[in-house]
C-alpha cells in the first residue's frame, strides 16, 4: 500500500496526522503496526496510553506478557504456538463442528470456519469415524493451500485477464429472460458494462418477487400481490374522450378491467379529484366521470386531458408489468421496473429472496454487503448465461474492490481507477495530459509501488521474481572444504 493511501487509512480510524506521520517514520504498513507490541510503539516516542489508544484503533492485540508463557518459551523456543482464528458466527456451534474445529485445531490446519461448517452439514446423521474425519480435514485443508494465492501474485491483473478474455466473445446485444419471453432484459456485454460501471439505473430495470411460504401456491392471492406491484393507470381501465364542444374531458370505464384489477369506481374518482387544478371540476355522471375546463380554453383542456391519463390509480411507482411464473411448487412474481424499497414493505412478500437487477437500490435499501453480493451474483450470472466460465474468485475481487470504501464505486476515471494513488497509473488509464498537469501543478509524488507506473519508467515490478533480491557471496578458496 501506498504512503498516501497508509496515511489516509490511518486518519480515518481516527489518529491525528501528526501521529500517523511519526508512526509511519518507524512502521512501513498498517499490518507492522497491528503486529507491534504496546512497548514497541512506546519505544518510538510515544506514552503508554497512546500506544494503547493507537493499538485500540488500528485493531492491534493488546500484548499483555505473561510470567507462565514466558517460562515456556525459554523451555521450548523451537515450537511456536499456532493460533487458529475463529470468527463470529451469527448461530452457535453444533456438537459436531466443535467437535471437527478442536481436531483441526489439534491438527494445526488453518481450514476456515465456513468450510467446517459445509463439510459438517454434508455429514450430519452420518457415524463417522474419527479416522476418517481427520482425513477429510487434512485433505480440506490441503485443497484450501493449493487454492491460496502465492506471495507477490498480481491478482489484480489475473482477475482483469479472467473477465476481459471472455467478455470479448459475449454477444453485443441480447434481450431475453429465460422462461419470461414477455420481460426484455439486457445480457451479454452490455449487462456486464453495466454492472462494472456501477449504473444508478440499469437499461431493463427487472424484479424477481418472491411470495412467503404460507401464500406461494396460492395463484389468487399472489395475483392480487402482483395487481398491487403492478402501476395501473387511467388508461389501463379506463377510455379517455376529450368533449371539444362542451369543453369537458369524459372518462368511461372498462368494468371488466377494474373487477380483475380490484379497483371500484369511488377509487378512480379520489384519485382523479386529488390531481393538481382540478379540486372541484369531477363530476360522477351515470358510469362515466366527467371533468369540466375551468376556463373556455383548448390549451387548459388538452393539459386536463393529459394529467388525467396518466394519473396513476394503483400499485408501487416504477413498475410498469407484473408477471406471474410457476416455478417448481411456488409462485413467482416477475417486474418490468423496480422499486425494491415499496415492495419489501408488502406483507406477503418473502424478503428474504425477494431482489432486483439495480445493485445501487439494494446498496441504498439494504447496505454495501448486499450490493457486493448483488455484483457477484449478477455478473456471474451474465457470463454463464453466455455459456463463459469465470473463478468466482475474480468476480468477487472486482465486487470486493468496487465496495471496499462503504459505497458502490464505478471502475473507471470517475471511481476506481480515477483514485490511484500512483499519477503515472492515472495517467496511463484516461485523459493523460490533465493527470500529469494536476499532478505537476499540486507537487504529488509517485512512489513507483504498482505495475503500470513501473513499466512506464521502465525498471522490473515488484511482483513474481521481481519482487525477490538476490544475494550473492562468493566462498573464498581455502574455505570450500572447511
Amino acid at each position: 500500500m501506498a504512503r498516501k493511501d497508509t496515511m489516509k487509512a490511518l486518519m480515518r480510524r481516527g489518529l491525528s496526522e501528526e501521529k500517523v506521520v511519526k508512526l509511519l517514520d518507524k512502521f512501513g504498513t498498517i499490518r507492522e503496526i497491528t503486529d507491534a507490541s504496546a512497548d514497541a510503539i512506546t519505544s518510538h516516542g510515544f506514552t503508554k496510553k497512546e500506544a494503547e489508544e493507537i493499538l485500540v484503533k488500528v485493531g492491534g492485540k493488546m500484548k499483555k506478557p505473561s510470567k507462565k508463557a514466558s517460562k515456556k518459551e525459554e523451555v521450548t523456543p523451537s515450537k511456536p504456538k499456532i493460533e487458529l482464528y475463529v470468527p463470529v458466527k451469527s448461530k452457535p456451534l453444533t456438537e459436531l463442528e466443535t467437535k471437527m474445529l478442536k481436531l483441526s485445531q489439534d491438527l494445526k490446519s488453518t481450514v476456515p470456519l465456513q468450510v467446517i461448517s459445509e463439510i459438517a452439514s454434508r455429514i450430519e446423521g452420518i457415524d463417522v469415524p474419527l479416522s476418517t474425519l481427520k482425513r477429510i480435514l487434512t485433505k480440506a485443508h490441503e485443497r484450501f493451500e493449493a487454492h491460496m494465492m502465492d506471495p507477490n501474485e498480481s491478482s489484480g491483473i489475473i482477475a482483469a485477464q479472467s473477465i476481459g478474455e471472455p467478455g470479448t466473445q459475449m454477444t453485443m446485444r441480447t434481450f431475453h429472460y429465460a422462461g419470461v419471453a414477455e420481460i426484455n432484459v439486457t445480457l451479454g456485454l452490455p449487462r456486464l458494462i453495466e454492472i462494472v460501471d456501477a449504473r444508478r439505473v440499469p437499461s431493463t430495470p427487472m424484479m424477481t418477487v418472491h411470495i412467503d411460504p404460507k401464500s406461494r401456491g396460492d395463484v389468487d392471492r399472489v395475483r392480487k400481490i402482483a395487481s398491487e406491484v403492478e402501476a395501473t393507470t387511467l388508461l389501463d381501465i379506463a377510455d379517455v374522450e376529450t368533449d371539444i364542444v362542451n369543453m369537458k374531458v369524459v372518462v368511461h370505464p372498462d368494468e371488466r378491467k377494474m373487477i380483475q384489477k380490484g379497483i371500484s369506481l369511488d377509487d378512480v374518482y379520489k384519485k382523479i379529484a386529488k390531481l393538481r387544478g382540478l379540486k372541484g371540476l369531477v363530476n360522477l355522471e351515470k358510469e362515466n366521470l366527467v371533468i369540466s375546463s375551468d376556463e373556455p380554453s383548448f390549451k387548459k383542456l388538452q393539459v386536463i386531458a393529459d394529467s388525467v391519463k396518466d394519473c396513476k390509480i394503483k400499485g408501487i411507482d416504477n413498475i410498469k408489468r407484473a408477471i406471474i411464473r410457476r416455478e417448481k411448487d411456488e409462485h413467482v412474481i416477475y417486474t418490468e421496473g423496480s422499486n425494491l424499497q415499496k415492495v419489501l414493505e408488502i406483507d406477503q412478500v418473502d424478503k428474504t429472496r425477494t431482489t432486483t437487477n439495480c445493485v445501487q437500490e439494494i446498496y441504498e435499501v439494504l447496505g454495501v454487503e448486499a450490493a457486493r453480493n448483488a455484483i457477484v451474483n449478477e455478473a456471474s450470472r451474465t457470463l454463464e448465461e453466455q455459456g463463459l466460465t469465470v473463478d468466482i474468485r475474480h468476480i468477487m475481487l472486482v465486487a470486493d474492490l468496487m465496495t471496499n470504501d462503504g459505497d458502490v464505486k464505478a471502475i473507471g476515471r470517475h471511481g476506481i481507477s480515477g483514485r490511484k494513488s500512483s499519477v503515472l497509473a492515472r495517467a496511463a488509464f484516461e485523459i493523460t495530459s490533465t493527470h500529469l498537469l494536476h499532478a505537476a501543478i499540486t507537487g504529488e509524488v509517485d512512489n513507483l509501488d504498482g505495475v503500470a507506473e513501473n513499466i512506464i519508467v521502465g525498471q522490473p515490478v515488484t511482483l513474481g521474481t521481481g519482487a525477490v533480491n538476490l544475494v550473492y557471496t562468493p566462498v573464498r578458496r581455502g574455505q570450500e572444504n572447511g
